[in-house]
């Protein structure tokens, strides 16, 4: 099938001026719909005939079958041997998601509703720097998933941004950092170190150069009110000097932060 995609690829000559032209549904029937989002895909250069071959493609692989093995929390990361349960991060109480016959659902929620607090916290003014002034900025020390996942976000819901304005910094040279820093205030800054085994060279080096900033503006003791961590080493964390309240952990399931 994919030597029949290649085919109609090389004989593609329609417009998306002509496409709409000849079908006036277009619009209505190159959209697809769940979970709250909408994918509107018309403006695509597809017609009926690509989305067959695009379809039997699909068959051909057999997604089906390992569609439904990553629901069933199969070890579908075989060089890891680890699941992958992504979708288990937006279950609700009611739904089903097991791993060798147990449920991850309850520890999620858990998990998940430990985060939801602090966050709002953080953007209601609640979550206080040592200095008792509420943060006006949030900075993410994290790398590849940790950092690129929330940035995406952060992009795409800029409009409806509400607290604390979001900042990212990956790169090890310094120059990054020293960037986002330079215009902010550290009695009002939170950093979130993001990294799962809180030991990845690039995100701890620029975590430290924080914790730096930190310290010689307001003392080593105001190192626990602006920092957070996103880790599942909690000695790591505790000996960086962030508190257990502020550890957010997840799961050998998540590959990517």
């Amino acid at each position: 099938m994919k030597a029949q995609l290649s085919i109609l690829a090389s004989q593609w000559n329609q417009s998306l001026k002509a496409l709409f032209e000849s079908d006036r549904n277009r619009g209505a029937r190159y959209v697809a719909e769940g979970a709250g989002l909408r994918l509107d895909y018309s403006k695509h250069w597809i017609d009926q005939s690509v989305l067959d071959a695009l379809i039997a493609m699909l068959d051909e692989c057999d997604f089906n079958t390992m569609r439904q093995q990553l629901f069933g929390g199969e070890r579908i990361n075989f060089t890891e041997n680890r699941s992958v349960f992504h979708p288990a991060l937006r279950a609700k109480s009611t739904d089903e998601f097991l791993i060798d016959g147990v449920s991850v659902v309850a520890d999620m929620l858990t998990a998940r509703g430990h985060a939801y607090a602090f966050s709002e916290d953080v953007r209601v003014g609640a979550a206080k720097g040592a200095s008792g002034k509420t943060f006006t900025d949030v900075v993410n020390i994290g790398i590849g998933g940790s950092d690129l996942g929330p940035l995406m976000v952060s992009e795409a819901l800029k409009p409806l941004i509400d607290g604390p304005k979001p900042h990212y910094v990956s790169n090890v040279d310094g120059a990054h950092l020293n960037d986002v820093l330079c215009d902010l205030d550290p009695e009002t800054t939170l950093f979130l170190i993001a990294s799962k085994t809180f030991t990845t060279q690039e995100t701890m080096h620029n975590a430290a150069k924080a914790q730096q900033w930190i310290a010689e503006a307001l003392g080593v003791d105001a190192i626990p009110q602006h920092f957070a961590a996103l880790s599942t080493n909690a000695e790591a964390v505790k000996a960086f000097g962030i508190t257990q309240e502020r550890m957010f952990g997840f799961w050998d399931w998540v590959g990517g932060r």
